[in-house]
This record gives structure tokens, sequence and C-alpha cells, in this order.
């Protein structure tokens, strides 16, 4: 696909960006961050840091928090596990809202790109260095999935993989005019470009709940951006309760409506006036 044709970055004064307060912890050391969104996900965060100090990914580690109250964002001991920077939510919103801050943020100190990731430990960070590789090659829109070669789905609900192969994907990938296989993952790359461009526009206060991910993966294919699909691992626990925010019959009716949404172009921002 072609690249899209070119645009002014977005005015840094016009982001609608949530309350919020920063914790610094490290200096800046590389180009790109990988950012996790948490609240409340007590050692699954711990234990998802812990692999990725295992893996030589090189990217800065920024954790996004939604309002944790278990302790397990305590500065300190984020610090030992290499975190770079805590930013806490204090305004309204959910994930979309979360997503805003952390990668406003990221911009605002200079970043190339941003990964991000869910810190509930369902994702394999071995898959990091692949996302490096695929923004240093120009991609804007990285989207991980466990359903291309070489990626793994592990104790995946029947709902939830029956959900994004026969309904989810499908949706998305008509909208954005190009196939993905695995939209509701939240394990992905975004370029500074795709994110400061003024006809995506992702700083803005309509996206609070789920709005954000999907709309970022199909407007990123319908306007030419360079989009790719790599493999990663997806596990969730053999035993016990999923970790999710989504639950029961009304969390599940949300998310199909703000997919509808999403489809339909109700998230576009709106075309620029004529000089």
């Amino acid at each position: 696909m072609a690249s899209p044709p070119s645009a002014a970055p977005a005015d840094v004064a016009a982001r609608q960006v949530p309350d919020h307060d920063v914790v610094p912890l490290a200096p800046r050391r590389s180009r790109y961050a990988v950012c996790l969104f948490v609240i409340n996900e007590a050692e699954r965060l711990h234990r998802q840091l812990a692999k990725m100090q295992a893996v030589e990914h090189g990217l800065d580690v920024v954790l996004a928090d939604g309002g944790s109250t278990d302790g397990s964002t305590d500065p300190g001991r984020l610090a030992a596990a290499g975190v770079r920077a805590l930013l806490v939510k204090r305004g309204p919103g959910r994930l979309s809202a979360q997503m805003r801050m952390g990668l406003a943020w990221c911009l605002g100190e200079g970043y190339e790109g941003v990964v991000v990731m869910d810190g509930n430990d369902k994702d394999d960070p071995a898959a990091l260095p692949r996302f490096l590789e695929q923004l240093d090659a120009g991609h804007d829109h990285v989207q991980g999935s466990r359903y291309v070669p070489g990626g793994r789905a592990i104790n995946t609900p029947l709902s939830r993989h029956l959900a994004v192969t026969l309904l989810h994907a499908p949706a998305v990938s008509l909208a954005a005019g190009r196939r993905y296989t695995d939209t509701t993952n939240g394990f992905r790359g975004y370029s500074r470009r795709l994110l400061e461009d003024p006809r995506v526009a992702p700083f803005r206060e309509v996206f609070t709940g789920y709005e954000l991910h999907y709309y970022l993966a199909i407007r990123a294919a319908r306007l030419g951006f360079r989009v790719t699909e790599i493999p990663v691992t997806r596990a969730y626990p053999a035993h016990g309760a999923v970790p999710t925010k989504i639950r029961g019959f009304s969390g599940n009716t949300l998310i199909l409506k703000t997919l509808a949404r999403a489809c339909l172009g109700a998230f576009d921002p709106p075309p620029a006036r004529a000089a």
C-alpha cells in the first residue's frame, strides 16, 4: 500500500488528555517506549515486568495507571523493575483515556513510536523486539496477532475465540479495507507519524472506553498508513478468573456498540475546513 500523503503534525496544545500525575523514575534511554495500561493488576503486573526485564527489547517502560488502589504501582517497586515513569490518571474515562494520557506523554518526551500492551500478564514480552523491528522498518500500525503463523493462543476462552474470529476481526477488516486477524488484541505498535497526523487525531475526548484501539486499526489502514500484523503469544490462566475489565451482558453489549460505531466512522475527525 502506498504511503499516505504528508500532513502537518497536530497542534500539541489542542490535544485533549485527562488530568494526571507523572512520577519520573529514570531518564529516557530509547527512541521508543512500551506503555502498559494497568488498574489493580496486583502481582500479574509484577510477573509481567519480571518477564520484560528478561527480554533485551531496548524500549523504555512506561506505566499508564487508571487509578490503582492495590499497591501494585508503588514507585519504589516499579523503579526496581526497570520502569521509566508512572502516569496516574485523575480525570474521567477508562482504557482510551489511559491511552490518550500515555501516548501523549510519550510523544511529549520525544519518542519516535510507542508499543502498547496490557499490564495483566497475558502478553508474552518476547515479541517486543519484533515490534521494534517493524517500527524501524517504517510501519505505522503494528498489530500483534495470535492467529498469524508463529502466533500462539493459549487457553483462550471459546466464546472469545469465536467472537474475535467470526465477528470482531471480520467487521474491523471490512471497515479498514484490509484483513486483520486479531482485532481485540491490545499488543500493538504505533508510529509518531500516525499519532500526530491531524486526520487521525487520537487525542480527543470522544475516546473514553475501548474506542481508540478499534479506531486506530481502521483509520490507519483507510488513510494508507503502513499496517502489518506480527505473531505474538497471548495466554489466559488455565484456572481461575479470566483477567479482564469486560464483564457481563452490559460490558459485552457496550463492546458491540463501540465496534459498530468505529466501523461506521463515528469517531473520524471532522474534515478540515478549506482555507
